[in-house]
């Protein structure tokens, strides 16, 4: 596959960048400007991460007007690394367990990686039987009306609107939405993840797929079920008090009225299987040894900053970042998370973007500057690493961890995020780490 390179995109402003991208990419998704509201690039994280309050954040983060802290989208590209969100939110609170919550959650995103590496391209398929059996057969496609935003339901309009023309949800939204999808439209998961995920800025496969899994009960011991009791509560009643379907809508009831309701009864005629995931070893590539020549530091959608630790460990290496058209046609991605990447990448000076085969692209860049090694962040994306693979059989590439999250030589048993977190709690709520993390 050919590639070419796109231009220089250090120092553009948003709207020369859509510029670039409409033209490099004509049929992108999304309306004209790409503006979703949230701004990409390093200098955008640090001043978001400035104003969280982990104390408010763990009284209030299932509110719809919570206190949340909004940084999920500069994580995800790694501009942020989750050790430097939990030393800064340690670093703010007088007492550590003020800022337990928020830094348990920001393990549920190292959980979700840990599974992605070991699993890669299969947590797009059911990982355990249903635990909860459907009444009928499950819709492949998203359902018209729900694409419109024109279900008749407040609350479930109002969230696809958000996410249509913010490419943001919060968390408790996102779950609501995936659980009456899934539970109460029957629409398949993977169909809703792939959705999301077109649309998410912060749309990681990782944290995405497995999240609608854990909502469909193939990645978790029991479905989770949306009601309208939990929606008033957490938004205050704003989608209740005025809703016509106010006291018959699909969400009336406790999870047992629901679930009796919504599911088959019949017991399964086999018991579902036990799941044991366990830690996928530190990735490495199988390449030549290192000259001692220059390096080109590759650049990818889980570390798209001049602060990946391949960029930090090479500073003065000239930095190739890849639009590999395979995630262009896997995912979708619409012009607003487009755009929120090349703000991202538009901050690293002596980069170079290309669009075709990462693997060629890496490969001819590392031989036009003379550059015999190529060194890349750990990444779980099992597509990073099968051109990884292929880029190995030519030249050095060395791969370079990410900041340590917590202690990872506890980990023995992926299969669920309680025993995950067990092992590596007190590691976790302990800023500073020395030893490096092979995915988080």
């Amino acid at each position: 596959m050919p590639f070419h390179r796109l231009p220089t995109l250090h120092g553009l402003d948003r709207q020369a960048l859509v510029a670039v991208v409409r033209a490099a990419l004509p049929d992108s998704p999304g309306g004209p400007s790409g503006d979703g509201g949230l701004v990409g690039g390093r200098s955008a994280a640090v001043a978001r991460l400035a104003t969280i309050d982990p104390a408010a954040y763990g009284r209030s983060r299932n509110f719809l007007d919570g206190a949340v802290t909004g940084l999920s989208p500069w994580i995800r590209h790694g501009v942020l690394s989750l050790a430097e969100v939990r030393d800064h939110a340690l670093a703010l609170v007088e007492r550590p367990e003020d800022a337990e919550k928020l830094v348990s959650e920001l393990g549920w995103r190292d959980y979700w990686r840990r599974v992605h590496a070991r699993l890669g391209d299969t947590i797009s398929m059911d990982l355990e039987p249903p635990a909860a059996r459907a009444l009928k057969p499950p819709l492949d496609r998203m359902p018209a009306d729900v694409l419109s935003a024109s279900t008749g339901m407040p609350c479930i309009d109002a969230f696809v609107r958000q996410l249509h023309e913010t490419g943001w949800l919060h968390n408790h939204a996102r779950m609501w939405l995936a659980s009456w999808l899934v539970h109460v439209r029957g629409v398949r998961w993977q169909a809703g993840a792939d959705w999301f995920l077109e649309h998410l800025i912060d749309g990681d496969p990782a944290s995405n797929h497995l999240s609608w899994q854990w909502v469909a009960g193939t990645f978790s011991a029991k479905p989770y079920l949306f009601n309208r009791e939990n929606l008033e509560r957490y938004s205050a009643g704003a989608y209740c008090r005025t809703c016509p379907l106010l006291g018959r809508c699909d969400v009336e009831g406790g999870y047992e009225e629901l679930a009796a309701r919504l599911f088959d009864p019949t017991p399964a005629a086999e018991a579902r299987p036990s799941l044991k995931i366990t830690a996928a070893p530190a990735w490495s590539v199988a390449s030549p040894a290192p000259t001692d020549g220059p390096a080109v530091v590759w650049l990818t959608l889980d570390a798209a900053s001049d602060s990946s630790p391949a960029a930090a460990a090479f500073p003065d290496a000239p930095r190739l970042f890849v639009l590999d058209p395979a995630w262009l046609e896997a995912e979708r991605p619409t012009l607003k998370r487009l755009v929120f990447l090349f703000e991202c990448l538009a901050e690293i000076p002596n980069l170079s973007v290309a669009f075709g085969d990462p693997g060629e692209a890496v490969t001819a860049e590392a031989e036009a500057v003379g550059a015999g090694r190529v060194a890349v962040a750990d990444t779980p994306c099992p597509r990073v690493r099968r051109q990884a693979d292929r880029i190995g059989q030519k030249m050095h590439v060395e791969v370079v961890p990410c900041p340590r999250f917590c202690d990872d030589r506890r980990i023995d048993d992926l299969t669920r995020f309680s025993r995950y977190w067990r092992r590596i709690e007190k590691s976790a709520m302990t800023p500073g780490h020395c030893r490096a993390s092979p995915t988080g």
